[in-house]
């Protein structure tokens, strides 16, 4: 599957999931003041830039020394997004009732991991790189737009969340999550056709 500029940055927002991850952000900062909620969620989001960053640039290098194919990381990325698609459409209780201790402030998990840059955007930003080194410069950018995306709608979650409300949130988490379904499959079919072509 080939990606442009624009549907690796669609894949990156379904991925990190700004809107779903409303509902986390806000009962993991309950007990915040809010004068300093912004300044931790830019903190958070910055964070998990880096991690990605990171995991864009040394991907290959990983891949080479855990003896990975792209191809076994393109299937493995399809699984990954397919189960994370799938806990979207069907979210557990535990899953927005996650917080940090009420006497101390998030720092790196769970807001930064693995609810912005989980297993599913490390794999991703090294697929990304993996099938087109050569465009890097894109990738980099589409994943830059993405975690200012997802700065914005996490500084607003609360006006969001009361604009919107708890009930058009969730229908916009499914609606994504169906659409990252649909996108694992199609990078899964892709790899599974791949590896049928290598084996004939």
């Amino acid at each position: 599957m080939e990606y442009t500029f624009t549907s690796a940055l669609i894949l990156l927002l379904l991925i990190t999931d700004p809107i779903g991850n409303i509902p986390i952000f806000i009962n993991s900062l309950r007990n915040v003041p809010a004068h300093r909620r912004v300044r931790i969620i830019l903190r958070e989001v910055f964070i998990a830039f880096c991690l990605l960053f990171t995991f864009m640039f040394l991907g290959k290098q990983f891949l080479e020394l855990v003896n990975l194919s792209d191809l076994s990381l393109q299937i493995a990325g399809a699984v990954v997004l397919f189960l994370i698609a799938l806990r979207m459409i069907f979210p557990s209780a535990h899953s927005e009732t996650v917080a940090g201790s009420p006497d101390d402030e998030p720092f790196i998990v769970p807001l930064a991991i693995p609810a912005l840059a989980g297993p599913s955007a490390m794999a991703t930003v090294m697929l990304l790189v993996s099938q087109a080194p050569d465009r890097r410069l894109d990738w980099i950018m589409a994943l830059v737009v993405t975690m200012i995306v997802c700065a914005i709608v996490l500084v607003l979650a609360d006006r969001i969340q009361r604009i919107l409300g708890d009930r058009v949130v969730m229908a916009v988490e499914k609606l994504m999550g169906l659409i990252l379904v649909a996108i694992a499959v199609e990078m899964f079919l892709r790899g599974i056709k791949t590896f049928v072509t290598q084996i004939s």
